[in-house]
């Protein structure tokens, strides 16, 4: 998902580019490009480096893009990519729903096309992987239902040209349909955050608090980055910890609000699994091999062949599972 906890300095100068020279290769040794939304965004860069690594045991080799948040750039660079005669591109997708003739463009070229983490829509994609997203959306409200089974809640969505969000929220009405349907919540009210701005979702809740008079006894919020702006707002209300709220990502930033009570719960997603899975996937397709498929989406175009791996919710309860997993160092999570 979007996040925009920025990395100090810029990340885009460690994209890795590809002369012309160096397209094409082979089935033994290919060359994936890797484009991606916005490599300014923490959790982005974290997926290149777990690609880059995972791809290069392989045999493969790199060509990372970064759009800089520009769907008009990302495609151009998509288009340059398949210039190369890169053997597989995997897309981060900054608008799902922009990519159905550069992916017919890569198929007349004879590449490969994996839609990552977010599903390309109206497209004739080869495969896609993710995380279940419908199953973190159900995590989020879970979790923040558990802290407050009742009030008034509010919903705030991710990116309206993001349809990871709409799998979100699709998940988080399941897992709160009984409570509201018995009448312990209520839905006061619901907003999609343009994409996934935390200054955007600052602003809502701002006026979602003004509006109800600071009446809110919880947020489900879709992402680390939506919440982290929301709780923004509510910490200037003298409400940050006494409403739940929830995110995902396991944003660092999210990770110590969760420990400091802030922030009810994030929904983390193993990025080495999910990257280290797909450059394996993508080897597989350029070398005509058999991946392991555990479900199919419909995209709008076709049923699109997919890997949905596991999330965890994590809590003030389990929430060093992180430190665990070499995801962050304790020192990391316990610092200012």
């Amino acid at each position: 998902m979007k996040l925009l906890h920025v990395l100090a300095g810029s990340l885009t100068a460690l994209t890795v580019c590809l002369p012309l020279s160096m397209a094409s290769a082979s089935e033994a040794a290919p060359v994936i490009g890797f484009s991606i939304d916005d490599l300014r965004v923490e959790r982005w860069a974290r997926d290149r480096d777990y690609f880059m690594a995972a791809a290069k045991e392989l045999g493969a080799t790199v060509s990372v893009q970064s759009a800089d948040g520009n769907e008009e750039k990302q495609v151009r660079q998509i288009e340059n990519l398949i210039a190369q005669k890169v053997d597989a591109i995997v897309i981060v997708p900054m608008n799902s729903k922009v990519f159905s003739a550069v992916v017919e463009e890569a198929h007349k070229a004879g590449i490969k096309v994996l839609s990552y983490d977010r599903l390309i829509l109206n497209a004739d994609v080869d495969a896609y992987i993710s995380f279940d997203n419908e199953r973190v959306g159900y995590l989020q409200a879970e979790a923040v239902l558990k802290a407050q089974p009742t009030g008034r809640y509010y919903m705030l969505g991710g990116s309206p040209t993001d349809n990871n969000a709409k799998l979100l929220r699709a998940g988080q009405e399941k897992a709160l349909k009984p409570a509201v349907d018995a009448g312990k919540i209520k839905i006061i009210g619901s907003q999609w955050v343009k994409e996934w701005s935390p200054t955007e979702a600052l602003s809502i809740m701002e006026n979602a608090l003004t509006a109800n008079q600071n009446k809110i006894d919880a947020v489900v919020a879709s992402n680390d980055g939506t919440a982290g702006g929301a709780i923004q707002a509510l910490a200037a209300q003298g409400l940050a910890g006494k409403v739940a709220i929830s995110g995902q990502d396991a944003d660092l930033a999210a990770i110590k609000r969760v420990k400091a009570g802030t922030q009810t719960v994030t929904v983390y997603k193993p990025l080495k699994l999910i990257a280290t899975e797909a450059a394996k996937l993508t080897v597989q397709m350029v070398r005509k091999e058999k991946p392991a498929f555990n479900a199919k989406l419909d995209n709008g175009k076709k049923q699109v062949e997919s890997l949905l791996l596991t999330p965890v919710a994590l809590t003030k309860d389990n929430v060093d599972l992180v430190v665990t997993d070499g995801f962050y160092t304790k020192e990391q999570v316990d610092g200012k």
